[in-house]
């Protein structure tokens, strides 16, 4: 048995999967850990392999090695699972363009720790296992073609939950404005605020086009280094094939900015689709091609900004990005396509940090709305027929469209999506440090 399935439950899900501290306090004459000396543990050792792999950290998969550089410490997921014993999950890109993110067990003090042991959990975002809990309460990795829904990430009908939406600050040496979504009640969320907690006051915005909501906050030099702090309290139904009558389903045959028309995109869809009988089988068609030509890939510059010309000439992104692509395909082929912003709720565990934005897309058919989430279908081969045509009751809307107009809106124009702050300093673009969290409630009604 490894020293990690002996833990007690309650410290396993909450080490290995959302990085919070250890549940009780260390006994005496041990250190008290936070998760601040597991990433340095864990780059100090990262950065001690780089150096004695000439220039990357090697390790050995599926029959070759890997020569990987650091992408990132994935910090929200930071653990004590025990005393003296620790938890850390990293992203790395080899030298093809592949991310791996990968899994480290830890031991020993602070300043002083070594690696037990380094799985591959996942690649290009396609995880290779889950944790699941056995009968006796310990723990083991299931491989991913044999994990249930709820393990990779789905909760079915409802969910309910609270969610913070933490924002710090940089320096701020000019006047700076700030834009911040203000996620709205629709048929399928109710969203009450639990509080504000900001430096100054808020104005709520709203665009017209697609209704969306908006904090706005008018920031000076003395606000440099504060936090903003949200809390929501959601409840969300799972979606699946809807009506929706409040617009015109031609309107989202339009182009945007970073999702245009272009000839390269009509000629692929054709393609696509020729043989193809009626808009739901082209549609599928084009969720079928979006899985088998991108790869879900977080690495260099350019993805994260939703550019479908970016997607088509690298067929890499994220979730941005493989739903911009197929936004791009369907209407240009006739079939009208939307995208919404918003965060994933883990499924796995009940509170803890979220791993930044993800986004969807819905695509119209038949007289009705089609939910799509394309890089989720993407990464579990299992559940790609569930996504085309549901959107799991863990996740919580920020905003849908591109090209948000509001007054006072940002120098820049139009916002692109509206997930993560706007901010600008003295007109010009600046970026504050974003934190999401959540706590999830007892099934009731808000």
């Amino acid at each position: 048995m490894n020293w990690y399935q002996a833990i007690p439950p309650v410290a396993v899900i909450c080490a290995l999967l959302i990085g919070c501290s250890a549940v009780k306090g260390p006994p005496e004459n041990v250190p008290n850990v936070v998760t601040a000396d597991i990433q340095a543990g864990i780059e100090k050792y990262i950065e001690e392999q780089t150096k004695l792999g000439e220039g990357y950290f090697r390790i050995p998969f599926e029959n070759q090695e890997l020569y990987l550089k650091l992408v990132r410490v994935h910090t929200e997921y930071l653990a004590n699972l025990a005393p003296q014993k620790y938890f850390a999950c990293v992203d790395l890109a080899n030298t093809d363009g592949h991310v791996y993110d990968v899994d480290f067990f830890l031991s020993g003090d602070p300043g002083r720790m070594t690696v037990t042991e380094t799985t591959v959990h996942k690649t290009n975002g396609q995880p290779l296992y889950v944790w699941k809990q056995k009968e006796d309460k310990t723990w083991h990795r299931l491989p991913a073609d044999k994990a249930t829904p709820d393990l990779l990430g789905v909760v079915k009908e409802r969910d309910w939950f609270e969610f913070f939406y933490r924002a710090t600050l940089p320096e701020i040496n000019d006047r700076g404005r700030m834009w911040i979504p203000f996620p709205v009640t629709d048929q399928y969320q109710t969203i009450e605020v639990q509080y504000i907690e900001a430096p100054v006051d808020q104005q709520i915005l709203e665009d017209k086009k697609y209704g969306n909501k908006m904090f706005y906050m008018v920031l000076g030099p003395e606000n440099s280094g504060e936090t903003i702090e949200i809390c929501y309290r959601v409840e969300r139904r799972e979606k699946g094939v809807y009506e929706d009558k409040t617009g015109n389903p031609q309107d989202y045959l339009q182009p945007n900015r970073l999702v245009p028309r272009d000839e390269e995109f009509s000629k692929i869809a054709e393609e696509v689709v020729a043989g193809k009988l009626g808009s739901l089988a082209r549609a599928r068609a084009l969720y079928d091609h979006t899985i088998d030509r991108m790869r879900y890939m977080k690495y260099g510059n350019g993805w994260g900004k939703g550019d479908a010309v970016y997607a088509c000439d690298t067929r890499t992104g994220n979730c941005t990005d493989f739903h911009s692509y197929f936004i791009a395909l369907s209407r240009a082929v006739g079939i009208p396509a939307r995208f919404a912003i918003g965060a994933s709720i883990p499924s796995e565990r009940n509170e803890g940090g979220i791993d930044g934005y993800h986004c969807w897309a819905e695509f119209y058919s038949n007289g009705k709305w089609w939910p799509t989430d394309i890089s989720e279908g993407d990464k579990c081969s299992t559940l790609s027929t569930y996504y085309f045509g549901h959107h799991p009751a863990n996740r919580v809307e920020f905003s849908r469209g591109r090209d948000l107009v509001v007054e006072p809106g940002p120098a820049s124009g139009p916002i692109n999506f509206l997930a993560y702050p706007v901010l600008e300093i003295g007109g010009e673009t600046a970026r504050a440090d974003v934190k999401f969290s959540f706590n999830r409630l007892p099934s009731r009604p808000l």
